[in-house]
């Protein structure tokens, strides 16, 4: 393209009618360069946050397999991305100067000649969502880990996952999938990421529990030394360490390590061997058995089973079954489906545990209930039920 004069400019003002007193004195005069590369460029608007980490030397990273909708991860937060259309065609001009920066700069020349480097119709916006996290136990759990020397572990045909390995499956930040690995009790064992396999889990932890028994140490003061001293003929040593920090709170007490064990989840995890072998268990009588079964000095509570089992008050006699939270799918609508498929209609107390995980920052239980599921009073009591015809 020529090069426009500034009678050309002029001409051109007065033809718009336009007032030049009124306008900055410096003009852009814009030409497209031989091959605009638009296509090369993706934009990516980032909240300042964001743009802090990338200026401070950190890196985003776009997380997902082929079939998965891409996520970008920071170190510590997950974010969709969704394409924005805009209605202004974008231009990139390389040294383009704003009004702002001319204003201050009086010595500007009159005519600047600026050549577009590319153009665009949209850009990608982030969305803070919740870390795609079923994944990781799902790779878990293809191979638990049933102690050393079960001789399926040693011929397993299965992939087993390093953290790298999980980086690069799993559509979340790397704070994110070290937090979840501690909630769902991973271990590191020779270099890779395993879970227990229950009944193995359930055997370390009777060991831990019959020597407290048998020690008569109190519950909130476990030796470490002693336990892998005793226990360390019967398990490995690492075994041992893991279980009681599974399932107690470490504390270090005039040099030496000890454990407060956590009396919720041992119940928990003791409620959980019984209903895993019973479609229903007589309430009642489960509650017997089950007290009978934890360690001395322990007291059960149904509250203690939050996402892990359901009582079904409407039978004669009542009953209880296990309903995993875990198991449940991980999308919003889906999760709902499901559980209007397992009951018809839900109070907000039952509900609760099996939804809290949906709940994105700033939302509310009561939120996700007011989107997917519809309400209506029962014998008095507010239930819900589903928005659509469950198949």
């Amino acid at each position: 393209a020529a090069m426009r004069s500034r009678a050309e400019v002029d001409a051109t003002l007065q033809t718009a009618k336009l007032k030049p007193a009124e306008l900055l004195p410096v003009v852009h005069c814009l030409s497209f360069g031989p091959q605009p590369g638009g296509g090369e460029c993706c934009l990516l608007q980032l909240e300042p946050g964001l743009c802090a980490e990338l200026e401070a030397g950190h890196s985003l990273v776009i997380r997902g397999e082929k079939d998965e909708h891409a996520v970008l991860c920071s170190k510590d937060k997950t974010y969709d991305m969704k394409i924005a259309d805009t209605s202004n065609m974008l231009l990139f001009v390389p040294g383009c100067k704003t009004a702002e920066e001319l204003n201050a700069d009086p010595a500007s020349c009159n005519i600047i000649h600026s050549q577009i480097a590319g153009f665009s119709k949209n850009y990608w916006e982030l969305r803070r969502c919740r870390p795609k996290l079923k994944k990781l136990r799902k790779l878990l759990m293809e191979d638990p880990y049933d102690g050393p020397d079960h001789q399926k572990d040693q011929t397993s045909t299965f992939s087993k996952y390093t953290t790298e390995d999980l980086l690069s499956l799993i559509q979340a930040s790397e704070e994110e999938i070290l937090h979840q690995l501690q909630v769902i009790d991973a271990c590191k064992i020779e270099g890779y990421w395993r879970i227990l396999d229950f009944d193995y889990e359930m055997k370390l932890l009777n060991h831990v529990t019959q020597l407290i028994d048998s020690e008569s140490w109190p519950l909130s003061k476990v030796p470490l030394c002693a336990c892998l001293e005793e226990l360390g003929s019967l398990e490995p040593r690492e075994m041992i360490e893991h279980i009681l920090l599974s399932y107690g709170r470490k504390y270090v007490d005039a040099g030496e390590v000890f454990f407060e064990m956590r009396e919720d989840k041992i119940c928990r995890a003791i409620a959980q061997m019984l209903l895993q072998n019973a479609v229903k268990f007589n309430l009642s009588e489960f509650e017997e058995v089950w007290q009978q079964s934890v360690p001395e000095g322990m007291t059960t509570r149904l509250d203690q089973l939050q996402g892990l089992a359901l009582v079904d008050k409407s039978s004669r006699p009542e009953t209880i079954f296990l309903l995993k939270v875990e198991d449940l799918p991980e999308d919003n609508q889906e999760r709902f489906n499901s559980l209007f498929g397992i009951r018809e209609k839900w109070t907000e107390v039952d509900i609760t545990p099996y939804i809290q995980d949906l709940c994105a920052e700033k939302q509310t239980v009561g939120a996700l209930l007011t989107k997917y599921a519809r309400s209506s009073m029962l014998n008095g009591v507010k239930v819900y039920n589903s928005r659509r015809p469950i198949s």
